[in-house]
């Protein structure tokens, strides 16, 4: 599947981030960055920009916040072809933590909003393309959200200058048909912009929606090493990779950090397929009470664990 135009994002360490509180040793965060560089991949997003006010540091690790200091230690100045991103959540962060791109090891900020929060991430956005970064948004939980919702919103992204936004699974709950529809519907509302896609792994078709939103038009692609994420985690970027048959990327470099860090990661964090992540999948709902169950001592109760989420889906 060869298409000049495609760009490929890996989420390794924002996502994965989200299983161990961004508590990446700094030699699995500069061989995540180094197989990125050898493999070719174009994007690499290595955490999130957030306020301290928010998030305490001695809880979470340094790519939480991804600091130029930290930044630094791994890349250096990154005089390579690998673009390094963060992404930025609404309410999470304040304009003055975003220092400017210039003085910044980062190149893109993507902005992570749910419906009701659109004309805020535009307005981050604007202030992000101003002090010379690019620019994504992505559109969160979209699969929770009514037509009329999703059109309002597609109006604030089309009047914008934000050049790419991305279809987003949130809760891995999407079958391929949704996604041509999503995909479409942006392309149709949203002409001259870039959409990417961004899919979570619950019903196990991260590859299949992935696969689904090229053959539509989406030209920015999200994925991770082994499928490293939230819960379920996402589209293996390994798996990617070789599908694309695109020369410009290796897959070697990527099976080599794999093999030599995230694999073994695999004894400290319960990332993949879980039925509790089909669970919460199947019934649309968020990955957090999965999450929550996957911690407990009941987590191979799958059977009170489906009653107590559909008993709580009735009721929401």
């Amino acid at each position: 599947m060869y298409k000049q135009e495609i760009k490929v994002m890996d989420c390794t360490v924002r996502d994965g981030g989200l299983m161990n509180k961004w508590q990446f040793s700094d030699n699995f965060v500069r061989g995540v960055y180094n197989a990125c560089v050898e493999a070719g991949i174009d994007y690499m997003e290595i955490g999130y920009l957030s306020s301290e006010k928010a998030f305490d540091r001695s809880v979470y690790g340094p790519w939480k916040f991804c600091l130029q200091k930290d930044l630094e230690r791994i890349v250096g100045k990154n005089e390579t072809n690998l673009k390094l991103s963060a992404m930025a959540d609404i309410g999470r962060i304040e304009l003055d933590d975003i220092p400017m791109a210039a003085d910044s090891a980062l190149d893109m900020i993507r902005v992570a909003c749910y419906v009701h929060q659109v004309d805020k991430a535009v307005a981050l956005a604007h202030h992000c393309m101003d002090k010379g970064y690019e620019v994504c948004i992505n559109l969160m939980a979209v699969s929770t959200v009514n037509e009329h919702e999703l059109d309002e919103a597609l109006k604030d992204i089309a009047a914008s200058r934000v050049k790419t936004f991305y279809a987003v699974d949130s809760y891995g709950s999407m079958y391929v048909e949704s996604i041509q529809h999503l995909v479409r519907k942006y392309i149709n509302a949203l002409p001259g912009k870039e959409i990417g896609i961004h899919a979570h792994n619950n019903m196990q078709m991260a590859m299949s929606n992935t696969y689904t939103a090229i053959m539509e038009g989406c030209t920015m692609l999200d994925a991770t090493l082994m499928g490293l994420g939230r819960g379920a985690g996402n589209c293996p970027i390994e798996i990617l990779i070789a599908f694309l048959k695109n020369p410009k990327y290796r897959l070697l470099p990527l099976l080599q950090v794999i093999q030599d860090y995230v694999h073994p990661m695999q004894s400290q964090i319960d990332w993949g397929y879980h039925i509790p992540y089909l669970i919460s999948g199947a019934l649309n709902a968020h990955p957090r009470r999965s999450l929550e169950w996957m911690d407990s001592d009941k987590k191979n109760d799958f059977v009170t664990f489906m009653k107590e989420m559909h008993d709580n889906e009735i009721l929401e």
